[in-house]
């Protein structure tokens, strides 16, 4: 926004990659991707990637059906902002997130999750006493760590069931 304001629409993770407008046709993007943890990441050069995918094999049929899947995700993390409660986003955002991360905690403020979510921080901050409370997570300045897994997965909403088994069915066979 020309305000600076901003919501995620997608994450993305050790399942994806960046910079899908190469191989679509569109060389550039009007949105930005933000590093939110830590971890490990590789750089490929564009004309590498565009070569391999212009082959037409398995690269691109891969990252077709990844395309796809993250089509899934932004249309149902729309939908999801529009209709579940803050505590349903929530819970969604930290299961897609522990999804790409090797552990259980994440090293992220209230502010973050607010600004990445698209909501007012005190939302955040009532969310998570209420998951904390029931015991699914612990919260510490900055340290979310999942306690209860199965919890969050029982409190939040349909829409990470259908981006996970979005993912799982368009990217487990790709011949």
């Amino acid at each position: 926004m020309e305000s600076g304001s901003s919501a995620e629409a997608a994450g993305v993770g050790n399942e994806g990659m960046l910079g899908i407008p190469l191989f679509m046709g569109g060389n550039t993007t009007a949105s930005s991707a933000v590093v939110q943890t830590s971890g490990h990441a590789y750089r490929l050069k564009r004309q590498v990637l565009k070569q391999e995918f212009d082959r037409a094999g398995l690269l691109q049929r891969l990252l077709l059906r990844y395309t796809q899947a993250l089509m899934t995700q932004m249309s149902q993390t729309a939908v999801c902002n529009r209709h579940h409660s803050i505590e349903q986003q929530l819970c969604r955002w930290l299961l897609l997130t522990l999804d790409r991360s090797p552990g259980s905690e994440l090293i992220m403020t209230q502010e973050l999750v607010a600004s990445i979510l698209g909501v007012r921080r005190e939302g955040i901050t009532e969310a998570a006493g209420r998951l904390q409370h029931a015991g699914f997570i612990s919260y510490r300045r900055g340290h979310i760590s999942v306690l209860d897994r199965a919890g969050l997965e029982r409190s939040t909403c349909e829409c990470y069931a259908v981006v996970k088994n979005e993912f799982a069915r368009l990217l487990s066979d790709v011949r």
